[in-house]
């Protein structure tokens, strides 16, 4: 199939975009992107909800990219006059059009621009749902029907919905379920790769080999001594109520006494303060704002375990939040809050603890520092989880199957591990 991926997406925001196009390449599909990123973070978009005053700088900034957007389409479009040879990228009419994440008004005028085209919305995150999650609209105040009504006018755009869990899937209006597809977030490329490199040493516990990540040591542990090497632990979010924040903050109070446990902890956000303020006792947490998402994926293989969401709103037992996926590719272990979607996607690959349960969580963190063999067989589970279900090929097969029923028959190609564009097959 010929595909072109659109939208004022930001892939170093949003890694799923690149998911999906990694893995409709290596899947043995042409791809193509015109993509003008919107010049505007989360906090940004956060704060027009809040402000809604500052809307008209959203409706500039949207204006631009989409005249750009227009532009750059025009040898895609049926009827062009000709098609423009292009460098490595596929020019003239594609046979569908996927609308990247945060796509509520691009599906707008990717309908407008693509009328006959199978249009694909990529709708990992409802408007409203999003609002309600951060405390920022209630259901039936004004700003809540609007963001509703955002909703229901992009899903309508688009004849393929792409949902991430069951979950998601269930709470999309009645109408729109029919035409939706549950598609895991999955993990690009990268973070199998950093994953590959721990997995060539061996890590406490393991039989050694090459499934085998390596082991951690902290302060106090040189070469050759007996002490127990520290549990390395990495959380990376946004700090919303989904990731639950303020109960990481009271689990990293909890363990302000242990000196077998050093957290890493990634990020800012609403509720950043909170947890820092709760945190603040406990000397063993390194805290960075910001990491370049180029230097992402080996800072968390480089730990031990990689921490989910424990948040108690509704958003946070709809999800598997993405550095769930990525840090299972990484070949950390996951300790996540016990939710259906996450036990749907992790199987036994994880450790639950409930929900908004600091103790647990502290709880938890202590086990694996004591149990260096069970720590090992849960960073072997995760990753053979992420091979054999998060790898990009294998998270775009129910699309395909979706949109190959739309397309002619000559179009679509078998799904295969290994692809175009230097995208590498599925590691072992």
């Amino acid at each position: 199939m010929r595909w072109l991926v659109f939208g004022s997406y930001d892939v170093r925001r949003h890694p799923r975009v690149g998911v999906l196009v990694e893995g409709l390449r290596a899947a043995g599909d042409e791809v193509d992107e015109v993509n003008v990123p919107l010049p505007l973070d989360t906090a940004g978009r956060i704060a027009m909800l809040r402000q809604p005053w500052r809307l008209p700088v959203l409706v500039g900034q949207l204006a631009r990219c989409w005249a750009l957007l227009v532009r750059r389409t025009r040898p895609y479009r049926r009827g062009a006059v000709e098609p423009v040879p292009g460098d490595g990228g596929i020019r003239g009419p594609v046979d569908a059009v996927l609308v990247g994440y945060l796509g509520h008004f691009d599906v707008h005028l990717a309908r407008r621009l693509f009328r006959d085209t199978p249009i694909v919305l990529d709708h990992l995150v409802s408007a409203a749902g999003t609002a309600r999650d951060r405390r920022l609209a209630a259901d039936g105040g004004l700003r809540g029907r609007l963001l509703r009504a955002i909703d229901t006018g992009a899903l309508r755009q688009a004849d393929t919905v792409l949902v991430d869990t069951a979950e998601h899937l269930a709470g999309l209006p009645a109408p729109d379920r029919d035409r939706a597809v549950v598609v895991p977030v999955g993990a690009g490329v990268e973070w199998f790769a950093a994953g590959a490199r721990t997995a060539r040493c061996r890590w406490p516990g393991a039989a050694g080999g090459a499934d085998s990540p390596a082991p951690s040591t902290g302060p106090g542990t040189p070469g050759g001594s007996t002490a127990r090497p520290r549990l390395r632990v990495v959380f990376v979010g946004l700090f919303t109520p989904l990731h639950g924040t303020r109960t990481l903050g009271a689990a990293l109070a909890e363990l302000a006494t242990e000196r077998t446990i050093e957290v890493t902890v990634v990020g800012t956000g609403q509720d950043y303060s909170d947890c820092r303020r709760l945190a603040a006792g406990n000397p063993a947490v390194t805290w960075y704002d910001w990491v370049p998402a180029n230097g992402l994926p080996a800072l968390v293989a480089r730990h031990d375990v990689s921490l989910g969401i424990f948040g108690e709103t509704e958003k946070a037992r709809q999800v598997v939040p993405t550095k769930v996926y990525q840090g299972a590719a990484a070949g950390c272990a996951i300790v996540t809050s016990d939710t259906a979607p996450q036990r749907n996607a992790l199987g036994d690959a994880a450790l639950f603890v409930p929900p908004g349960d600091a103790a647990a969580l502290a709880d938890a963190l202590r086990e694996l520092a004591a149990d260096p063999d069970r720590l090992a067989r849960l960073r072997r589970a995760a990753r053979r989880r992420a091979v054999e279900r998060f790898w990009p090929a294998i998270v775009v097969e129910p699309i395909r199957h979706r949109v190959s029923a739309t397309v002619p028959p000559q179009a679509v190609g078998p799904v295969s591990e290994t692809g175009q564009a230097g995208c590498r097959s599925r590691p072992a």
